[in-house]
């Protein structure tokens, strides 16, 4: 399996007499299947909370989507549940898929009962999962209801970050109203997973099944992003590198000489990864120049071999006496998404501070901006909200939550029935 790569500049024209020029790079990147390729076994881990608030409908509910997914294990397959309230447990330890009504029997002795430590259960869940991550994908499914009352979110971060270093992606899984959605999010980000809510316990089954359909699409592994700039070219100071699609993240650059490297994470087929850059572009001469290179590095599980290189692709540019833009509407795409996450992420803020006009306003934007980029679904979320916090009205923990989700991605609402 090779990564397929694919890089546009948001404008491919530079205007020769002009000192400094600002553009965008997107950079789409995913996993392409060859006719060699095998199934890659999945060394999956349920991370499930199982603390007093889970009790009845919610607990049935959640046990039911996890016997679903045992059902679409595949033989050689592997899988571990761990629960968690106060304290972490083994409920299945790793193992191959043999069995799965025994494997779903496991389950049955799921009880909710005691308070909420998340981290302890990603803890668990981690050391678990290593145990068969050896030429697998090894993923983590993370549910929980409430806070983490009795465990520390800078831990939980902090793990999700050390779980990507074995190889590792976490998804986060909130259930109900009453979780944090600051901590889960920062958990997907960090352990380069998606983020899910749960609104009702009848939805448990359909988010485990899309995240499920997630997960068996992914052919490389532990993928980073190199990006070396050319003397002329450097990246703008503040957030310069995002991911938009298949989420909107804000990536951690790792400054390496003249490269900035992030993490990319697992890289699907047919559902690439979209990362922008915000770069500076010095004055150059007229005619094509090379204002930076991007090289992956990733693991291929397929065939049990990692820290693999892809070519190096150059992204050249035209400098022109004459400037006559050249826009792609794919970039401008992307650098909406991001508008419309960044824009959310200031009303927040703004509300937070108090400061309820300041939020308005800015949902406004952000609703006109999914307007742009044909995002129907968040336009509708964001403005109702605008609408609801300009009438003095208080937006409930579902608004909230739905916000969150609608500006990180485009939320098929359609399929959360």
């Amino acid at each position: 399996m090779q990564v397929g790569l694919k890089c546009a500049l948001s404008d491919a024209h530079l205007d020769a007499t002009q000192l400094n020029s600002q553009r965008q790079i997107s950079i789409a990147i995913e996993a392409l299947p060859d006719s060699t390729r095998r199934d890659i076994p999945l060394n999956l881990c349920l991370v499930l909370d199982q603390s007093g608030s889970m009790e009845g409908r919610s607990l049935k509910t959640v046990k039911q989507a996890a016997e679903r997914l045992i059902d679409r294990l595949s033989p050689g397959d592997r899988l571990s549940i761990v629960t968690f309230n106060h304290k972490a447990k083994v409920l299945l330890p790793n193992q191959v898929v043999d069995d799965s009504n025994r494997l779903k029997s496991a389950l049955d002795r799921l009880e909710a009962a005691g308070g909420t430590a998340i981290d302890e259960g990603i803890r668990l869940g981690i050391e678990e999962t290593a145990k068969g991550k050896k030429e697998t994908v090894s993923q983590m499914f993370v549910l929980t209801d409430g806070e983490n009352e009795h465990g520390d979110n800078d831990r939980a971060v902090k793990l999700a970050q050390v779980a990507t270093g074995y190889g590792l992606s976490i998804n986060s899984l909130g259930f109900g109203n009453h979780w944090n959605q600051d901590v889960l999010e920062k958990i997907a980000d960090a352990g380069s997973g998606a983020l899910s809510y749960i609104q009702e316990p009848e939805q448990a089954v359909t988010e485990f099944g899309r995240l499920f359909d997630r997960v068996q699409s992914i052919g490389l592994t532990n993928a980073f992003l190199r990006l070396t700039l050319a003397p002329e070219t450097r990246l703008a100071e503040l957030k310069p590198i995002a991911q938009v699609s298949p989420e909107t993240i804000e990536l951690f650059v790792q400054q390496e000489g003249d490269s900035a490297i992030v993490r990319l994470g697992d890289l699907m087929i047919d559902s690439p990864r979209v990362i922008l850059a915000n770069l500076y572009v010095s004055q150059l001469p007229e005619g094509k120049n090379t204002i930076a290179q991007i090289q992956i590095k990733y693991d291929d599980p397929a065939i049990g071999q990692s820290e693999l290189v892809s070519e190096t692709f150059p992204i050249e540019i035209a400098s022109q006496a004459q400037y006559q833009p050249a826009i792609d509407s794919n970039v401008q795409q992307s650098i909406l998404a991001l508008a419309k996450y960044r824009q959310t992420q200031i009303a927040e803020t703004r509300l937070k501070q108090g400061d309820r006009q300041g939020a308005v306003t800015m949902l406004q934007t952000a609703a006109k901006t999914a307007l742009q980029m044909g995002d129907q679904t968040a336009a509708t979320v964001l403005q109702n909200n605008a609408t609801q916090l300009n009438s003095g009205e208080e937006l409930s923990e579902a608004d909230r939550k739905i916000t969150r989700l609608v500006s990180k991605t485009t939320l098929q609402v359609a399929d959360s029935e």
